[in-house]
């Protein structure tokens, strides 16, 4: 029934457009799952935005709002490119792209640790706190990438030079994804699952995120625990970042968390904040972000609609959810 209204009414956002409905709807599957290559495509933008949703479950299990998680990928990347860009012996790239990754996870999860002592101990809110030092995070990037990181020769938006290919993930040709992107994610996938559902932590989180104030009476400490959900939100943010560098674009660029973070919000919203909707919500979205690259070359429609169309979907999804509560909550209250 949900599923039914939702495409109601993106299809009446598309007439409003003056889009050919059904036409829009072909080019956004066949763009995204029509052959190999647009699926593997699909799965490097359901990799970050995934592991963004993974963490993002933390912080809204205790009541947070982890806007920052978009600097969080950036400060990750910026972590591997700075273990990628010290001049190891590429003979041992395993060691070094491990190095990256445990550097990239460190980076994400110190900054939104930034986050959390201006929220525990400055009493400065989670959302202005992490919009602020995500404007930080994209200063740093661009200073780096036309400072002390620019090309040889010349600094440019291109970003800075490409690591060389010992450093990169193996992407086999006829994959055209990198095994060690799913692999990981897969892990961060059943690694949430685990602490949110079956250990003392997660059980805590949800005990600070329902009544802090009741909280303080079994002993949980709120202002340690926040700190905890913070970092490994951000934790995993940065491995996003680090895959963005060493899997995607081989080198630091301005825009390399591409707005996966925020899209990540709408992500676990949609799915309700439960971990078993956010693979398939990520990867519905990430095929949209896929697919609309149709839309101007086929239709010479604006490649923004799909964004019009994923704030449709989150609307609708929204409204139905209200919708719900409040029959709910009149049923209660009769």
């Amino acid at each position: 029934m949900v599923a039914a209204i939702v495409l109601v009414f993106i299809s009446a956002i598309l007439v409003l457009a003056g889009a050919p409905v059904l036409e829009v709807h072909g080019l956004l599957v066949t763009g995204a799952v029509g052959s190999w290559s647009k699926l593997a495509q699909v799965l490097r933008v359901w990799v970050p935005l995934t592991l963004c949703s993974c963490g993002l479950l933390y912080t809204f299990q205790i009541g947070l709002w982890n806007i920052g998680v978009e600097g969080q990928v950036m400060l990750g990347a910026i972590g591997a490119t700075a273990v990628l860009r010290l001049g190891f012996d590429s003979a041992l790239p395993g060691a070094v792209l491990g190095a990256a990754l445990v550097v990239g996870m460190l980076g994400g999860a110190l900054w939104a640790l930034l986050a959390g002592l201006l929220k525990t101990w400055g009493g400065v809110n989670e959302i202005f706190a992490g919009l602020g030092l995500n404007f930080v995070a994209q200063g740093l990037i661009l200073w780096l990438i036309f400072g002390p990181w620019r090309r040889p020769g010349v600094a440019s938006m291109s970003g800075t030079e490409p690591f060389a290919e010992s450093l990169w993930f193996p992407t086999p040709a006829v994959w055209r994804i990198s095994p060690h992107a799913l692999g990981l994610t897969l892990v961060a996938l059943a690694a949430t699952a685990l602490v949110l559902r079956h250990t003392r932590l997660g059980l805590a989180l949800r005990a600070v995120g329902g009544n802090p104030s009741a909280s303080y009476l079994f002993g949980l400490k709120p202002g340690r625990l926040m700190l905890w959900a913070m970092g490994l939100a951000g934790a995993l943010a940065g491995l996003a970042g680090t895959l963005q560098v060493t899997v995607v674009y081989h080198r630091l660029i301005p825009a390399i968390s591409s707005n996966y973070g925020y899209l990540a919000l709408l992500v676990v919203m949609l799915a309700d904040y439960r971990l078993s909707w956010v693979p398939f919500i990520a990867f519905f979205f990430a095929a949209l972000n896929v697919g609309s690259i149709q839309l101007p070359l086929v239709l010479q429609l604006d490649s923004s609609l799909s964004g019009v169309i994923q704030g449709a979907l989150v609307l609708t999804v929204l409204l139905i959810h209200a919708w719900n509560s409040g029959k709910a909550g009149t049923r209660w209250t009769t």
